[in-house]
């Protein structure tokens, strides 16, 4: 056999009843997979959600109530943050092989073209289970999930610790008596408030460079697309 026909062989598509029934096997497995991962998501989200309300009830139950659960809370989601960016990228490794096989097996039986991988389309996939890797990096992850949920927890948070420092136990009369009030331990109020707004903008800076980073994004799965698009 000639090199010349042993590539036109492997240029031969997948078909077949039992090449068929295991893709529809491992189909199902991916999409369990990345169901289980999405729920852990939500997961943690909702401690997050849960912890802020709690510290809000705290801090805002009296007068004479402390702003620091606020604080320590606004500490407690910036480490569920890192769990669930953790998380996302797991889940992003699923989905990416899901969302592949639907690509190659499902839109072609939709269409009526028969179920099939042409050799030279399936290699994304099949490169993806020899040499297994994250989709996406760690601070992209984080950038993903700030701008889904984390954000505007920490919005949040951070509105209702101005706005408790600056009404209890009396509506202060000046940003200096503010300030006063916002100090934990030896730490002074201003220096508080400058490291809790820099950590928001940083927030801010990081959600919206992911955000850009998507849109701009030409990874495989982008190529795919763009050429199931383009009718090839």
């Amino acid at each position: 056999m000639s090199d010349n026909e042993v590539l036109d062989k492997t240029d031969e598509p997948i078909v077949g009843a039992k090449e068929i029934g295991a893709l529809a096997h491992l189909y199902r497995a991916e999409v369990y997979r990345s169901t289980i991962w999405r729920q852990r998501l939500d997961m943690t989200t909702n401690w997050a959600v849960v912890s802020t309300g709690i510290a809000l009830s705290v801090s805002f139950a009296s007068a004479t109530a402390s702003p620091l659960p606020i604080v320590l809370v606004g500490m407690l989601t910036v480490m569920f943050l890192f769990l669930e960016a953790r998380r996302y990228r797991y889940f992003m490794v699923w989905k990416f092989r899901a969302r592949l096989l639907e690509m190659a097996v499902m839109v072609p039986i939709l269409r009526g073209q028969g179920a099939q991988i042409p050799q030279d389309r399936g290699t994304a996939l099949s490169d993806d289970y020899i040499h297994p890797r994250h989709r996406i990096s760690s601070f992209r992850a984080m950038g993903q999930r700030l701008r889904r949920n984390y954000l505007w927890i920490f919005i949040i948070q951070y509105a209702a610790y101005l706005a408790k420092i600056w009404i209890h136990p009396i509506e202060a009369s000046s940003i200096q008596q503010a300030l006063e009030r916002a100090h934990i331990g030896a730490i002074p109020g201003w220096l508080a408030v400058i490291m809790g707004t820099l950590l928001l903008i940083a927030f801010i800076t990081l959600t919206l460079w992911a955000w850009a980073f998507q849109r701009a994004d030409k990874t495989r799965m982008a190529d795919y697309l763009d050429s199931e698009a383009d009718g090839v």
